[in-house]
């Protein structure tokens, strides 16, 4: 077949590093700016409720303290401490006592008899169902409020340095089973000459090599992720041990055993797989590696499924297998997407029907997700509310649309793909007899090749070069001596120039084949819409991890609805506020502006906006809010809100359940050791 003439704009050699270099970027970035923006894994089990209620003042001390789930959690001894005013244990040092009855998830601790007047504090932290560390603390009073020494504690658990790295193997664990799976599945399915492949052995192998380095990261840092926020204590052996006892522990060690067993799968696939010649051995070990790569690749699926969302919640027995359907599917489709953008960029010789074949397994895959999604949705989130009013709602949606754009691109692809031909690489006889001398590079010296490789130019030069110096052993003809089987003609061959020349001829051909691949049009069009496809995915992927590690919309829902009171909400109007502040530090003076809308009973938004002694907008490292209705000896209730931008703070959904009036204390730190609290008095509702 003839080849066609290269379209305008057709890529230079350089152009595949480019490519892979914009994926490389786009991933950094795009995880980059969600690890920079998520901060630590939020609550997938929430207090819904405790007794003593927060800031409560209570006649006489109780004999226990009790705290309220929307899950399961796994408890330590440590789990629930409750100090007095001078930061001395409470309790009496016992392990939580578990006291769930039917779907309420409660556990308490006995307090020492005696116990003074004072403003008490109790500290929580435990591990929920799904994995991810909770923790928090609030405070309650005996006979009237006190000043207490305890500072409660600034930082979540699974937060700091060991919560960045953990977040960092999470994401490169994801990737790396895409990669491992959807990569073997792709060569498997699609294009089983691709076994034989350098740039997809090494794809796969590299995917292995990810997955398998984050899962031990995420091993050695479970202690101190779910605990201390230490990175010593990674290799604390009794930490490690009683990690080992728990179900996240248990998956880890699972993924590795099953990493094994992908170590051989990938050993066979791409050492003895190429080498089989027999159609009917080749289609009896194609069967075997399909059925034992499918049960490894499910059971490491698993280790996700059985210890992240899908264990938790509702239909847990249902939610398991179908969530390991959904990250198979998700493997199939984007790491067969990754194999496909390598094949096309770094082999010369992928044919349209492997890449049909590869548009057929993607289809079923998007089927796949299509059902998978919907159900884990409605599982998640469970109402049109909580799919636009929480964070793991809005996430959702933005995979959706991901999606839809992916689907977009892929229908580009497919119209490509159908167009697609397999050009041949030889056009005239003397090229086929070229492409048939063309020799591995006997002295090893791949960089001579690859430099001759970057200006075909070279060759011609060097041939110029030897006619002027009287050679006449060209390529052809060293391969024609060497083929002759002449004793006389193989000896006339210096060894060293014989192997110089066939060098020289494998760049021609490699040459030859670069430009009749580069000059068909469909195949350019091809490869720039899986570039395209590919530099969505990388976000899909980000936003996909992401969800795994945010709090599902039904259970944050079902966790406010729990702590709020069931008051009517009272008339009222919007409250505007204007309070000057100074934390006594180095620009320290300013004036925080607050808006509560509508300002009555029930649910507000609260925005809060600090300016400078200038009056510029002044941007502050925290900012902490209060509500305290003290006629009814309600509160404080915390408010922090989100930074919008510089000086401009906002917090929704806060939850006011009487009408009266309310203390707001506004605490504003300007330095580490700068920060002051102001207060005055409001009326709600």
């Amino acid at each position: 077949m003839t080849a066609t003439a290269p379209p305008c704009g057709t890529p230079s050699t350089r152009r595949p590093f480019a490519a892979a270099a914009l994926v490389v970027a786009l991933t950094g970035l795009v995880f980059g700016l969600l690890l920079a923006g998520a901060g630590p894994a939020s609550a997938h089990a929430a207090l819904t409720g405790s007794d003593p209620q927060d800031g409560v003042v209570v006649a006489t001390a109780p004999k226990e303290v009790t705290l309220s789930f929307s899950e399961g959690i796994a408890v330590g001894d440590d789990s629930i401490r409750v100090l007095d005013p001078r930061g001395e244990r409470a309790d009496t040092g016992a392990a939580p006592r578990d006291l769930t009855e039917g779907s309420t998830v409660r556990y308490g601790v006995s307090l020492h008899s005696g116990l003074p007047d004072g403003t008490y504090t109790v500290a929580w932290q435990a591990v929920s169902t799904d994995s991810h560390p909770i923790s928090g603390a609030f405070t309650f009073s005996v006979g009237a409020p006190s000043a207490t020494t305890v500072a409660l504690p600034s930082e979540e658990a699974g937060g700091g340095p060991v919560g960045v790295v953990y977040g960092i193997a999470r994401y490169a664990a994801y990737a790396g089973f895409v990669l491992l799976a959807g990569g073997s599945a792709f060569v498997l399915a699609c294009w089983q000459r691709g076994a034989g492949a350098r740039p997809m052995q090494r794809l796969v192998v590299r995917g292995w090599i990810t997955l398998t380095a984050a899962t031990l990261v995420m091993l050695l840092l479970r202690n101190p992720y779910t605990g201390s926020g230490r990175f010593a204590d990674a290799f604390d052996l009794d930490g490690l041990q009683a990690v080992l006892d728990t179900k996240p522990g248990a998956a880890l060690v699972a993924r590795l055993l099953l990493l094994g067993a992908a170590a051989l799968f990938i050993a066979v696939l791409f050492g003895m797989y190429p080498r089989r010649d027999d159609e009917r051995e080749k289609k009896d070990l194609t069967f075997g590696l399909a059925v034992g790569g499918g049960v490894v690749a499910a059971g490491i699926a698993a280790t996700w499924a059985m210890s992240e969302h899908a264990s938790a919640g509702i239909q847990a027995g249902l939610a398991m297998p179908v969530d390991v359907l959904h990250l198979l599917a998700v493997a199939a489709w984007l790491g067969g997407l990754a194999s496909l953008l390598v094949a096309l960029y770094r082999t010369p010789d992928i044919g349209s029907a492997a890449v049909r074949r590869f548009s057929r397994v993607a289809f079923g895959s998007v089927l796949v997700l299509a059902a998978t999604g919907i159900y884990q949705s409605w599982r998640q989130v469970g109402s049109w509310s909580a799919l636009t009013g929480t964070r793991y709602g809005q996430l959702l949606i933005l995979k959706i649309v991901l999606i839809a754009v992916l689907l977009g691109i892929a229908w580009f692809s497919r119209r490509w793909t159908g167009r697609l031909t397999d050009p041949a690489v030889s056009s005239t006889p003397e090229d086929a007899a070229a492409d048939s001398t063309a020799v591995k590079d006997p002295a090893g010296n791949g960089t001579a090749v690859k430099s001759l490789a970057r200006d075909g130019t070279a060759v011609k030069s060097l041939a110029a070069a030897d006619a002027s110096a009287g050679r006449s052993d060209s390529p052809d003809a060293v391969a024609d001596a060497t083929a002759s089987g002449s004793p006389s003609a193989r000896d006339d061959v210096d060894p060293e120039r014989a192997a110089q020349l066939a060098r020289q001829q494998a760049v021609l051909t490699a040459t030859r084949k670069k430009r009749v691949r580069d000059a068909d049009a469909e195949r350019f069009g091809l490869r720039r819409s899986v570039l395209a496809e590919a530099a969505v995915a990388v976000v899909l992927l980000a936003v996909t991890t992401l969800l795994t590690s945010t709090e599902p919309g039904r259970t944050e829902e079902e966790a406010a609805g729990g702590s709020t009171a069931a008051t009517a909400p009272a008339a009222g109007g919007p409250v505007n506020l204007s309070m000057p502040f100074d934390t006594g530090g180095r620009n320290g003076k300013g004036t925080v502006r607050i808006d509560i809308d509508p300002g009555r009973t029930g649910s507000n938004d609260v925005h809060v906006w600090i300016d400078g002694s200038d009056g510029d907008p002044m941007d502050v490292p925290e900012l902490k809010l209060a509500l305290t209705l003290e006629s009814q000896q309600i509160g404080p209730l915390p408010v922090v809100p989100d930074r919008l931008a510089e000086g401009h703070w906002s917090a929704s959904g806060v939850q006011i359940p009487m009408a009266g009036e309310w203390k707001l204390d506004v605490t504003v730190r300007t330095s580490d050791i700068d920060q002051v609290t102001v207060d005055k008095n409001v009326q709600i509702g």
